[in-house]
């Protein structure tokens, strides 16, 4: 992580006050939570409508912070504390992870995608751990707090970084992708998640392609070739980046010839290799975000027969196809952290499919930021489940109730439950759950339907 003088921070970014007096304190990463606060940190406060991290300033620097940052226009600033004043602190967090970023000799590998951008970034950094040192993207540390905050606590002797990089709306992935420099950038999928905010797939291809425009001279840009949407926006593309593809089509540089999936994961061959790759998470989509992962890391001179080994320990962020067992002996998937069309589908395909279970629920909560057209999205939702291959359809929440409707198109209402409130969906879905039950709970993050799970396992 960063470790500077406050004299070496002043020619970092732009100062407002005289530090001569601390200029030989050094500081020891950065914090912007002054209860999470190791000694030697950083500490910068932010200002907001309802909030202001300023009153928390003295109180860090006595947990332990060596010096904080200061916003010019908050009055009363400590004095004879090492404090940095500055005209806006959340700017000069971002200058000075782009100047840190700039003194660093470390490739960066930029990830991106409506889905499965933070699967394919643990895949990835298990991938080139192999022969490098890596650091990676930790939680959802992924828009223009959290990726400065991932830059400045890169050691100095990190090879590689594999950066996450998110959005509401367009010009958020161009700023991160400049602030980052990527030498690799993967676009995993265009989805429909931020409908709401941009309008259109259209719209949400052309704000995940600003991921180029940080890239640097040469590198190489991965991306899934089966979206036309992302085939045109790069139709044009003139720089000096290579381009390579993933899918399911043969038509990509990279693709599966054969798979097979059960719960422990899945096996899979590609084109041009004899080795048959294991992989130990579940979802046949997952070989997809494999193959894009596969493809950044043969970038960096990492052979395709030597991948095995990085797959074996793969570990994904909580919450996302993460199998466990409930009380009662039920097999649970939970993949609460978020949701779109795309991604429940896949999901749903993947339950649907998955021999063994003699009953298969499936949970189903509100996909949100979908725009004027949500309705018909759960509704289509619902009418695209399978009542030959899952038992029970549960839904919660307001548009959940959609999905309850098009299930209802489908199943006999006796198997199909929707509700408002939690607790009555969790005592309900208990009566239906044993050991030979497998329970898919799916929904945005907003709906909190790890608490169903929580409910499940204890």
């Amino acid at each position: 992580m960063i470790k500077r003088t406050l004299d070496q921070i002043q020619k970092m970014i732009k100062v407002e006050n005289d530090l001569t007096a601390f200029q030989e304190v050094s500081i020891d990463g950065v914090s912007i939570d002054s209860r999470r606060i190791t000694p030697g940190n950083l500490f910068v406060p932010f200002k907001g409508e309802h909030s202001d991290g300023h009153r928390f300033v003295e109180a860090a620097l006595k947990g332990g912070a060596a010096a904080a940052l200061w916003q010019k226009d908050v009055p009363n600033p400590p004095s004879n504390l090492p404090i940095i004043v500055v005209e806006d602190t959340l700017l000069a967090l971002q200058e000075l992870a782009r100047a840190y970023r700039n003194e660093l000799n470390v490739k960066v590998v930029g990830i991106t995608g409506s889905n499965g951008k933070t699967t394919v970034k643990d895949m990835t950094a298990n991938l080139l751990a192999l022969q490098y040192k890596v650091q990676k993207t930790e939680g959802n540390y992924n828009n223009h707090i959290g990726m400065p905050l991932t830059i400045l606590s890169l050691d100095e002797d990190t090879d590689i970084a594999v950066l996450e990089m998110g959005m509401s709306g367009r010009g958020e992935i161009e700023f991160l992708s400049k602030l980052a420099r990527p030498e690799v950038v993967v676009i995993t999928n265009i989805g429909e998640s931020h409908l709401q905010d941009l309008g259109s797939r259209e719209a949400i291809a052309a704000a995940k392609l600003e991921i180029i425009d940080g890239l640097k001279e040469n590198g190489l840009i991965i991306y899934f070739g089966d979206e036309l949407l992302l085939k045109e926006g790069l139709s044009n593309y003139a720089g000096s980046a290579d381009i390579k593809t993933f899918g399911r089509m043969n038509s990509n540089d990279l693709y599966p010839l054969e798979w097979e999936t059960n719960q422990n994961g899945s096996t899979f061959k590609i084109n041009g290799e004899e080795t048959e790759f294991s992989l130990p998470v579940l979802g046949a989509h997952n070989i997809l975000n494999a193959l894009s992962a596969m493809l950044a890391a043969q970038h960096f001179q990492i052979p395709f027969y030597q991948m095995n080994a990085g797959f074996s320990g793969l570990k994904l962020t909580n919450m996302r196809m993460e199998l466990v067992e409930g009380k009662n002996g039920e097999k649970i998937i939970n993949d609460a952290y978020n949701a779109s069309p795309t991604s429940m589908k896949a999901a749903v395909d993947l339950v649907s499919n998955l021999p063994d279970y003699e009953r298969k629920i499936l949970v189903l909560g509100d996909m949100l930021e979908l725009g004027e057209k949500e309705n018909e999205f759960h509704f289509e939702m619902g009418k695209y489940l399978d009542p030959e291959k899952v038992d029970y359809v549960f839904t919660f929440g307001q548009l959940g109730t959609e999905i309850a409707a098009g299930a209802k198109t489908v199943f006999t209402a006796d198997r199909v439950f929707s509700f408002i409130d939690k607790p009555a969906l969790i005592e309900e879905l208990e009566k239906y759950t044993n050991e030979e039950t497998l329970v898919l709970v799916k929904a945005s993050r907003g709906m909190k339907l790890e608490e169903v799970v929580n409910a499940l396992l204890n």
